[in-house]
């Protein structure tokens, strides 16, 4: 068994289009029915507004599947410590004999979550450059925005943020690597109102978008609801868009955004207006068609994914010679 430490994970997978092709070709094997994933465990450890998730999913025809446990602890940042924190096991799928163990510390759920992201503004966002819309300021916040400059030329960045040093924090950081002009927001409305792109990252529980804000050629990818209680959405605001998009549609009428517009009687999973973001990428389905459309990915996260990317990593840190050998 190998041992990768997060310095070597860091140092092989990077936030650009040769591991964008790869997230894609995750949700690929997704729509085709070639994926294998159980449904997401998860603990909840609310005095400490904490979650822990379990995902997984086996490719058909892939030597490997990861196992992936991922830690969310939102109080985290007031304590000087990241929110997001995890690991992964890479499993033989001949043997079942663990092949890796990938200590990275969230660092390849934050990759691929970011991708993810920048595959649904691929296909749904507007052509030429956009102004993008940053809900939050966190890691997944920073990661977004990077993964959007892959597929999208941007303008400028409105960011809105409860807490001012954490907003100017995030200008300062964001200007200097992407050279684009980022300006802090007074409120979400204003920051859905000057973007044509706007990405939500937060674990909020009560919806953040509202309905009559939404205008002609915006897309909105929301991540941050993971689980049954987050919302980041309005459900009716959700049922308004021309192309509804998802992830899974079995996870997201469960624990997405989905979930909330099905429990207010606006969306079914059966509405025609739904689709999978791997149905998109296939080509099976067209993403966005006309500039005038209101396009929503929600993003919950699958297990396709992670096995995506943790095989990637294998491959590039096997191939560099890196890691620790456990074992022998």
């Amino acid at each position: 068994m190998y041992i990768f430490s997060e310095e070597e994970i860091r140092s092989c997978i990077k936030l650009d289009k040769q591991t964008l092709s790869v997230i894609e070709e995750g949700f690929e094997k997704l729509d085709n029915g070639e994926v294998t994933m159980p449904p997401v465990l998860r603990v909840d450890i609310p005095e400490n507004n904490g979650e822990v998730d379990v995902k997984t999913a086996y490719v058909k025809g892939w030597s490997q599947f990861a196992l992936k446990a991922s830690s969310g602890f939102f109080n985290n940042p007031e304590k000087g410590l990241p929110s997001l924190s995890g690991m992964m096991l890479l499993f033989s799928t001949e043997t079942g004999i663990l092949d890796a163990f990938l200590q990275d510390n969230g660092y390849l759920t934050d990759v691929r979550t970011a991708l993810a992201g920048a595959a649904a503004s691929k296909y749904l966002a507007q052509e030429g450059p956009v102004r993008a819309g940053i809900i939050g300021t966190g890691a997944q916040a920073r990661f977004q925005l990077r993964a959007l400059a892959l597929v999208r030329d941007i303008e400028e960045v409105r960011v809105y943020g409860r807490r001012e040093e954490r907003v100017q924090a995030y200008i300062g950081e964001m200007e200097e690597e992407l050279k684009v002009p980022v300006k802090a927001a007074s409120s979400i409305e204003e920051t859905v109102q000057h973007s044509n792109v706007v990405i939500t990252t937060t674990p909020s529980k009560t919806p953040l978008i509202k309905k009559e804000w939404l205008h002609r050629g915006l897309h909105i990818t929301a991540m941050g609801s993971d689980a049954e209680e987050k919302n980041e959405i309005a459900p009716d605001a959700l049922a308004a868009a021309d192309i509804k998009v998802c992830d899974s549609k079995a996870q997201v009428f469960r624990l997405g955004e989905f979930h909330h517009a099905e429990s207010a009687g606006l969306l079914a999973p059966d509405d025609p207006s739904i689709v999978e973001l791997g149905t998109i990428i296939n080509e099976k389905t067209p993403g966005r068609t006309s500039s005038d459309q209101v396009t929503i990915c929600d993003l919950t996260g699958t297990g396709v994914q992670d096995t995506a990317i943790a095989v990637q990593a294998f491959k590039k840190l096997r191939t560099e010679n890196k890691g620790t050998v456990f074992g022998e």
